[in-house]
């Protein structure tokens, strides 16, 4: 049975991965570590958490023996990092814990993973799951970002990003290790920390609380619903050339006030308000120091050399997402309170 190490996987974008990989492959034995900071809740996984060949492991990637120790017992065949400090907001006021996490962090994994795949590193993998974030901002609406596009980091989160980029490549380069690297764009959808744009904004319009908005509203990103993510990461596993990077978009491009007000529009509905009620809420907030003005994706090296598309507009994408919050208001409020923190406590101490 192959074994499969996925870090960061009680998180948003990791715990939808682990339950692809977990549900889809029955002869591999998923390994899912996680710190279990207050972006990770195993509530996101109880759905799988008694599967056969599922594995929960709590640690921290910071901790270099720990890391070695854990490859040496369990001979991983492949990682899937997605372990990472994430909110750009957070890495301002707390550049640090980025770059522990996010650059030390990733050059453990590496470290470990050299060490036992030193005499038979063709049957592995080390898949390093980053973010179009790397590549700065584009100021041309005819550009994208491309996987040539030189990097431009303007936030301590993207700077780290890009740290732990150049050395995944570093180790492909010097050591020979099996790597991909994909980038990708704005991830939304169910069980994500509501930290987050839209999951705040669904959260405080059912509660009628200010929806912030940054400067004018005018920054644009690239959305992909986060399925559609763990998708793309299956197929890249599974398909990717080693030594490669892919780029994975939505060709979603919305401005935030735009999302802002079409979501809106789907509450209104949902919750059986006045056309125009929800709106009244938007609230324009000082702007982000170094708020990169757009980020777009452009997604066709994965789409024609991997088979890769996403299956959802963003419309289709955020009725779906609204959806899911509203139907799992408990999931909700238990993150919002910190009581969620709570779970599984006594277990993992």
């Amino acid at each position: 049975m192959k074994k499969i190490l996925i870090t960061g996987g009680a998180g948003f974008i990791g715990s939808h991965v682990v339950r692809l990989f977990v549900n889809r492959y029955e002869d591999y034995q998923v390994y899912n570590l996680d710190k279990l900071t207050y972006a990770g809740n195993l509530a996101n996984l109880s759905d799988i958490e008694h599967m056969p060949n599922y594995v929960f492991v709590k640690g921290d990637i910071v901790d270099a023996d720990f890391v070695s120790e854990l490859f040496i017992t369990h001979q991983f065949d492949a990682v899937i990092h997605l372990a990472a400090e994430s909110h750009v907001d957070r890495s301002i006021s707390n550049p640090m814990d980025f770059i522990y996490t996010n650059v030390v962090g990733t050059a453990n994994l590496l470290n470990a993973a050299k060490a036992i795949w030193k005499n038979s590193s063709a049957d592995h993998l080390f898949y390093h799951v980053s973010t179009d974030e790397v590549y700065g901002s584009l100021h041309n609406p005819d550009e994208f970002f491309t996987e040539q596009t030189p990097y431009d980091p303007q936030s301590p989160y993207s700077a780290s990003k890009a740290s732990s980029d150049h050395l995944v490549r570093a180790y492909h380069n010097t050591y020979k290790l099996p790597v991909v690297i994909t980038n990708c764009s704005n991830n939304y959808g169910p069980n994500q920390f509501p930290e987050k744009l839209l999951p705040l904004c669904i959260n405080n319009i059912r509660n009628n609380k200010p929806l912030p908005v940054y400067g004018k509203g005018e920054n644009v990103r690239d959305w992909l619903y986060v399925i559609d993510h763990a998708r793309a990461i299956d197929t890249v596993f599974h398909k990717g050339k080693v030594g490669e990077t892919y780029n994975i978009g939505g060709f979603n491009e919305w401005r935030n006030i735009d999302i802002v007000h079409l979501l809106c529009q789907v509450m209104d509905k949902k919750l059986g308000r006045t056309a125009g009620e929800s709106a009244k809420l938007i609230t324009f907030v000082t702007d982000r120091a170094g708020h990169d003005l757009r980020y777009a994706i452009d997604a066709s090296k994965i789409m024609n050399e991997l088979g890769w598309k996403p299956s959802l507009q963003f419309e289709e994408g955020l009725e779906k997402t609204v959806d899911w919050y509203l139907t799992n208001t408990n999931w909700l409020e238990s993150v919002t309170s910190g009581a969620y923190q709570n779970y599984y406590a006594q277990q993992y101490k």
